[in-house]
């Protein structure tokens, strides 16, 4: 966001029996915020004290102050959102969370805010790691030191970051961010400020840091620590497995439109697959072309691509023909004998009727080439999927086997069946482990899964393969079949006609012929 010269900002303090302390932290907020139209919201999440009646009791604030307080307790993350569908509601610019027991020094949000109003960030967090030692010197507790630490590291690896900090509960957002965002779905619990996070970088949002001072008081803990560990590896995990296309939750569904479909290079995959089994300088037909990556590869073997989708053509796909088509309608808009590969990766299962595709593609051959049709599709009797179904879940997801735009699910079993059924000859028919190093990135770790995939594979295919690859070649259709017989018999019968002819004796003149 551009520079604001007069911003709305909120200042939201989530409270929750903090009588002690909630009048101390509303007079260190920095007056000189007044430069803005700063507001300040205290929500009392249904305190047992007088939490409400302290905030109210303050006179002469530099601020206007609303109070509220909810009848039934919402928890850290439910009061969260109630504060920040407050924001959006009343169209503030930024949202600052403070909290009432003055854990957090209020005394650091005009440097906080800072790089929201010059446009930097999308959200800025006040972390208390940042400088070294000052934790410490701060009074936080040496188990939650190590704890802040080592799940800090955990989460960072899985999801691929480099903060300071996870669990600091001074942040300031974006409102306009906030809107893009379902944090409405996330947990009430305590947990939230990981959702929170998980959701800005899936959404592609930007984060910065900041230090500021630690300070434990006397104040009370209501999080139970060993909870809240487990909880915040499980939905870090969860985050990491919806890349996977293994689980899914729509409050993690933020990728940009097209980014699930992302390029699968550098180990094993339908598309490194795709590409090694085609010879350079062939003809080929990348049918569902989408981004065209696989054709830019195929391109720089020296093949000859033509893509078909019933999209727009892909950018840069260095494609030499490109078809505008509806693949529902069961037709192939081109002679399929034209070419010497027809891809089919990742489409059929998109298809209203993969039956009437694959048939309309075996009798769209009028030409002579021997063609090839390279296929892939995910398998949904996988293992993981077929525990989902045990334990009574079956959810579709942005991308993977299951995911949202697929109306077919295929097994080896199934696929192979349709196939053959419309005439075509199988001649390959694979595994494909699952793709770890999209959601790990090229690492030890996701090599060795990849690895270890690929030997439960050879186990048990069905079972193990995360994708089914195929190779099967169309057989001639009944149409070119009766052509080629007709043809066949025309020539045998030309033949038969000049052998015979060849083999009979020369006629006689009649008697009595006069002519001389």
């Amino acid at each position: 966001m551009p520079h604001v010269e007069r911003a709305k900002v909120l200042i939201f303090i989530v409270a929750y029996n903090a009588e002690r302390t909630i009048q101390s932290v509303l007079r260190r907020i920095p007056s000189e915020l007044s430069q803005h139209d700063t507001r300040v919201l205290i929500i009392d999440d249904s305190s047992s004290d007088r939490t409400f009646e302290r905030a109210r009791e303050i006179e002469e604030a530099p601020f206007p102050i609303t109070v509220l307080f909810n009848p039934v307790n919402q928890g850290y993350g439910g009061n969260q959102k109630i504060g920040f569908h407050y924001a959006i509601r009343e169209k503030f610019d930024y949202v600052a969370l403070v909290h009432g027991d003055g854990q957090y020094a209020p005394e650091r949000l005009p440097d906080l805010l800072q790089p929201l109003l010059s446009g930097e960030a999308d959200a800025v967090f006040g972390s208390r790691m940042m400088a070294s030692g000052g934790a410490r010197r701060g009074g936080m507790p040496l188990y939650k030191w190590m704890g802040n630490k080592i799940l800090t590291r955990i989460q960072n690896r899985l999801l691929k970051t480099n903060l300071s900090e996870f669990h600091s509960g001074y942040r300031i957002y974006s409102v306009r961010a906030l809107a893009t965002i379902p944090f409405g779905k996330n947990t009430n619990d305590f947990h939230f400020d990981t959702e929170i996070i998980i959701q800005l970088l899936r959404a592609g949002l930007r984060i910065k840091e900041l230090p500021i001072p630690t300070y434990y008081g006397d104040e009370i803990c209501h999080v139970n620590g060993l909870k809240y560990a487990l909880d915040v590896v499980r939905v870090t995990l969860l985050s990491r497995a919806q890349d996977l296309g293994i689980l899914y939750e729509r409050k993690y569904d933020l990728g940009r439109p097209g980014q699930q479909y992302q390029p699968k290079w550098g180990f094993e995959s339908p598309h490194e697959l795709a590409v090694q089994r085609v010879p350079s300088g062939s003809k080929v037909a990348d049918v569902g072309c989408a981004s065209g990556y696989v054709a830019r590869a195929l391109f720089e073997k020296g093949c000859d691509v033509t893509g078909i989708d019933q999209y727009s053509p892909p950018a840069d796909a260095h494609v030499s023909n490109f078809i505008q088509a509806d693949l529902n309608s069961g037709e192939l808009p081109v002679d399929a004998g034209r070419f010497d590969y027809v891809l089919l990766l990742d489409v059929i299962e998109h298809l209203r009727s993969p039956e009437t595709f694959v048939e309309g593609l075996r009798n769209s051959r009028r030409q002579n080439k021997d063609t090839r049709v390279i296929v892939s599709t995910g398998n949904v009797a996988f293992v993981i999927t077929r525990f989902m179904l045990l334990s009574g879940s079956f959810n579709y997801g942005a991308r993977g086997i299951l995911d949202l735009t697929h109306t077919r699910l295929f097994t080896f079993a199934t696929v192979r069946k349709l196939f053959e059924q419309a005439n075509y000859r199988i001649e390959e028919m694979r595994g494909i482990p699952a793709p770890f190093p999209l959601a790990l990135g090229d690492t030890a770790v996701a090599r060795f899964l990849v690895g270890f995939n690929r030997f439960l594979i050879k186990i048990s295919r069905s079972l193990f393969s995360y994708q089914i690859f195929m190779v099967a070649r169309p057989l001639p259709s009944l149409e070119v079949l009766l052509e080629g017989a007709i043809a066949s018999g025309d020539s045998r019968a030309a033949l038969a006609n000049a052998a015979r002819a060849a083999t009979l004796p020369d006629t006689p003149h009649p008697r009595g012929d006069s002519r001389r």
